[in-house]
């Protein structure tokens, strides 16, 4: 699971935040504020298991993810970038419960 992860980190990275989507906020989600908590979190779990606070962080903000994707329009790559950012939180949340066992 760390490989799926590490790679679809090197994807996100490759990809620009869409540019539509700044500024914006959806059912009460800033996609900025999203983006950056989802990414710090998924990057931290790369460096080794979660700690409690960005272990709930991400549970919440994958949450979060799930309820927005539907009203996300598809321009600028929009939806497959948020597909992938809920891909890799869901990917570090399974890694940290494995780690935790």
């Amino acid at each position: 699971m760390g490989d799926l992860l590490s790679r679809l980190w090197e994807e996100h990275m490759r990809e620009p935040f869409p540019p539509h989507m700044r500024g914006r906020e959806i059912d009460g989600e800033d996609m900025v504020l999203l983006d950056a908590d989802m990414a710090g979190c998924v990057l931290s779990s790369l460096s080794g298991p979660l700690d409690a606070k960005r272990h709930r962080i991400l549970l919440i903000r994958l949450a979060a993810v799930e309820k927005v994707l539907p009203s996300i329009e598809d321009e600028d790559g929009a939806i497959e970038y948020h597909e992938r950012l809920r891909e890799m939180a869901a990917v570090a949340v399974e890694l940290g419960n494995t780690k935790a066992r």
